[in-house]
């Protein structure tokens, strides 16, 4: 019998010390260093002699320009908002790793993904019943022969069934709940989640079958378990939402095949996730009459333009402290808008209340909505409402300018597209667009929107 052996682990980013101490020294938390039990058995490979021939993918050494990249062809999920926040879908050999907030949709998601593949797909969860598995996917109402349900912890016993079955693609559900004999710490722990990770890793390495791992998150919205569990994977996911509402927003904080700007929206159904095709129908309120405090604006996701409705609250503080709060938006951003708004437009907001909130519940870094949120705030100060076909893209300089934004003919395109008359952007931005119904309205201070709108 091997030697037990204990070391000691930071819980939040993975250090490894010989002995307890209070301050973690890498990550500079205190109180954060646990001990753990670990004793490690000889390791076997995860295949066995007789399927050493599934093998896909051979460690000998290439020159760059022998490598052959043509065989490995995506796996098309059949999920148009994956594939796009992927960059085209399941890369062979990959590992990506999804984390969400408990109830959000993470299981229905996957598990609805696994019932559409058209390939031989192993869900394994460490979580739920088969049976309660079987109730979920009849209410996906997908019918497929393709999917295969196991529920196992056991990292060894995992590894016998996909040598028995030989899967294309691999779910686990969730790595936190997976558990090895090589270490004899308990699941979720950091030893563990870092030993499965790799034994997982090594799978799917040698035969080029992607996996995909659900992963918990922790009350700070990180993923549980070290750090350098989101380093060891290829593609890290985040699914956001409210519970509360039934939009979900799936992004790429990860990707070494793609981009990390895409972004992918959903729609919480009773029978699954229904993709979004036009975000613009979530994203803009429908309203019988037109009301102050509103406007439209064009934004980039990734490649996707999108248009969302800003909302903007102004009010006299009744406290002596005027207050600045916002939804979706950077705080710091709005209250550089006021100021300028105050020093440049003659606008007197400083001894006013200021709210403002992006309808959706996403959350928008794209400094081109900057426009539409002085619009927004300037008609609720004004109590005169901007016209329902008028939309914006344009961001602010601290002189009061109108500065230009890229990808401006897209914007253009996609508010045409839905039905606008007439976008607003900076006199300084190139656009060689012809044949375009929607009038595009070329502004280049903040006094000309505020005029062409108000008067």
């Amino acid at each position: 019998m091997a030697k037990t052996k204990t070391t000691f682990f930071c819980q939040n980013c993975g250090t490894q010390y010989s002995k307890w101490q209070g301050q973690c020294s890498s990550c500079k938390e205190w109180n954060t260093i646990a001990e753990e039990l670990v004793q490690k058995a000889e390791k076997n490979d995860w295949k066995t002699p007789e399927n050493a021939k599934k093998t896909k993918r051979s460690s000998k050494p290439l020159k760059i320009s022998e490598i052959d990249t043509s065989h490995d062809a995506r796996y098309n999920t059949n999920d148009a908002e994956l594939n796009r926040v992927l960059g085209g879908g399941l890369v062979p050999g990959s590992l990506t790793l999804l984390g969400g907030e408990p109830g959000i949709g993470k299981s229905t998601l996957l598990l609805q993904i696994s019932l559409r593949l058209p390939f031989k797909t192993l869900y394994v969860s460490g979580e739920e019943s088969q049976k309660q598995i079987k109730m979920r996917a009849e209410r996906i109402t997908a019918k497929t022969d393709n999917c295969l349900v196991l529920t196992e912890t056991k990292t060894q016993q995992i590894f016998r069934q996909v040598e028995a079955i030989n899967p294309d693609i691999l779910i686990i559900d969730s790595i936190q709940t997976l558990h090895s004999d090589y270490i004899e710490s308990s699941p979720g722990s950091i030893s563990q989640i870092r030993e499965c990770t790799t034994e997982l890793i090594k799978f799917a390495k040698e035969t080029a079958t992607p996996v995909i791992l659900i992963g918990h998150i922790t009350k700070d919205g990180h993923i549980a378990g070290p750090k350098i569990l989101e380093h060891m994977v290829d593609t890290v996911l985040q699914f956001e939402g409210d519970r509360n509402h039934v939009y979900r927003i799936l992004r790429s904080l990860k990707n070494r095949f793609g981009s990390t700007s895409e972004l992918g929206i959903y729609e919480m159904l009773g029978n699954g996730l229904r993709e979004v095709t036009n975000p613009s129908e979530i994203l803009i309120s429908k309203k019988e009459e037109a009301l102050s405090g509103t406007a439209i604006a064009a934004t980039i996701e990734g490649m996707r333009p999108l248009l969302i409705e800003i909302q903007a609250l102004v009010s006299t503080a009744v406290y002596g402290t005027p207050q600045r709060s916002s939804t979706g938006y950077n705080v710091k951003r709005l209250n550089m808008i006021l100021a300028v708004l105050e020093k440049r437009a003659g606008f007197r907001l400083g001894a006013k209340d200021v709210f403002l909130n992006i309808t959706g519940g996403i959350s928008v870094d794209d400094p081109a909505i900057d426009l539409a949120v002085v619009a927004a705030i300037l008609s609720s100060n004004e109590d005169i409402p901007v016209p329902k076909e008028y939309c914006f893209a344009a961001e602010i300089g601290l002189a009061g300018e109108i500065r230009p934004v890229s990808k401006v003919e897209q914007r253009i395109q996609e508010a045409e597209k839905l039905g606008f008359s007439t976008i607003f952007v900076s006199k300084y931005n190139k656009i060689s667009l012809k044949n375009t119904q929607i009038e595009i309205q070329l502004v280049a201070k903040i006094e000309d929107i505020a005029a062409y709108l108000f008067g």
